[in-house]
C-alpha cells in the first residue's frame, strides 16, 4: 500500500476529516489533500507526527513494514472502533490561521488574513486582498511583518501611506526609519523630512540637512535656523526674532514655498 492510500485509510478509520487532520498536524486542508493526491509528501517532522497521531511506525506509514498497515492488531481489523486518537504534547504543532473571503473586487479577495508562526524551511504566511493581513501583506489596506500597499503597516511597510520600523512611502511614511514624500521617523529622509536626523528639501529636527530650509538643534541649508545653524541666511533660535521676519526672507529667497511650510519654519523661534 502507497504512502497516500495509507493515509486515506488510516485518516478515515479515525474518523478525521482532511480539515481535522491539517488542525492536529498544524498544516492546511489543502496540504493534507495533496499528500493524499500524491501531489507532495510530508517533511520528516510531519511523518513522526503521522506516526504518533494514527500509532505505528513510519516505515509503516510510507509502506516500508508490514503488508497493510493498521492501527494496533485487534482494533479496525476486527471490527472494533480504532482507539482514540492520541493527543501529542511533546512536539510543538506551528500555529496558523488562514481565512479568505468569498467575495472578491478586482479579482483580489476582500478579505485576506494568512497569519502563524513562521518555521524554517516552510513558506512564510503570504495573505493577498483588498483589506490584507499577513506574515507577509499586500493589499489596499496591508497589515503585516513586511506590508505593501496604499495604506500598509508593518515591521517593513511600503505604500502610498506607510507606517513602520522600516517604512517607505510615496506620500507619507512614518517610521524609526522613514523614506518619502513627507517622511517621519528616527531618521527621515523626504521632500520635507521631521525627525531625530532629518534629510530634504525642507528638513525639520535634531540634526536637520536641507536643500533650501532646515529647522534644528544642528541645521544646515541655504535658510538655516537652529542653536548651531550654517547656511546663507541664518536664525539664531537663542536670539528673539519675530516669525514675520522669518517668513519674509524664505518668501524672498524661494517664492511660491507653500504657505504651510512658510508658517512652519517661521514659528519654529
Amino acid at each position: 500500500m502507497t504512502f497516500q492510500e495509507q493515509l486515506i485509510t488510516l485518516r478515515k478509520q479515525y474518523g478525521l476529516s482532511q480539515e481535522q487532520l491539517g488542525s492536529k498536524l498544524g498544516v492546511t486542508r489543502q496540504t493534507v489533500s495533496k499528500w493524499e493526491l500524491g501531489i507532495t509528501t510530508p517533511e520528516m517532522d510531519k511523518l513522526m507526527l503521522l506516526a504518533d497521531l494514527f500509532q505505528i511506525s513510519i516505515d509503516e506509514l510510507v509502506g516500508r513494514g508490514a503488508k497493510d498497515a493498521e492501527p494496533e492488531a485487534g482494533h479496525a481489523r476486527t471490527g472494533e472502533e480504532a482507539p482514540p486518537v492520541k493527543e501529542i504534547h511533546y512536539i510543538p504543532y506551528p500555529w496558523h490561521y488562514e481565512y479568505k473571503s468569498r467575495r472578491t473586487l478586482f479579482g483580489l479577495p476582500l478579505i485576506h488574513v494568512n497569519i502563524g508562526r513562521w518555521i524554517p524551511g516552510q513558506k512564510h504566511c503570504r495573505a493577498k486582498g483588498i483589506i490584507a493581513v499577513g506574515n507577509i501583506a499586500s493589499g489596499i489596506l496591508s497589515l503585516g511583518g513586511i506590508a505593501s500597499g496604499i495604506f500598509s503597516l508593518g515591521g517593513i511597510s511600503a505604500g502610498i501611506f506607510s507606517f513602520g520600523g522600516l517604512s517607505v512611502g510615496l506620500l507619507l511614511a512614518l517610521g524609526g526609519f522613514s523614506v518619502g514624500t513627507v517622511a517621519v521617523g528616527g531618521l527621515a529622509l523626504g521632500i520635507f523630512a521631521v525627525g531625530g536626523g532629518a534629510f530634504g528639501v525642507y528638513a525639520l529636527g535634531g540634526v536637520a540637512v536641507a536643500q533650501k530650509i532646515a529647522a534644528g538643534g544642528a541645521a544646515q541649508a541655504v535658510i538655516a535656523i537652529g542653536d548651531a545653524a550654517n547656511g546663507d541666511i541664518v536664525f539664531d533660535i537663542n536670539s528673539p526674532i519675530s516669525p514675520d521676519v522669518i517668513r519674509d526672507a524664505i518668501l524672498e529667497k524661494f517664492p511660491g514655498t507653500w504657505n504651510i511650510i512658510v508658517n512652519i519654519f517661521s514659528h519654529t523661534i
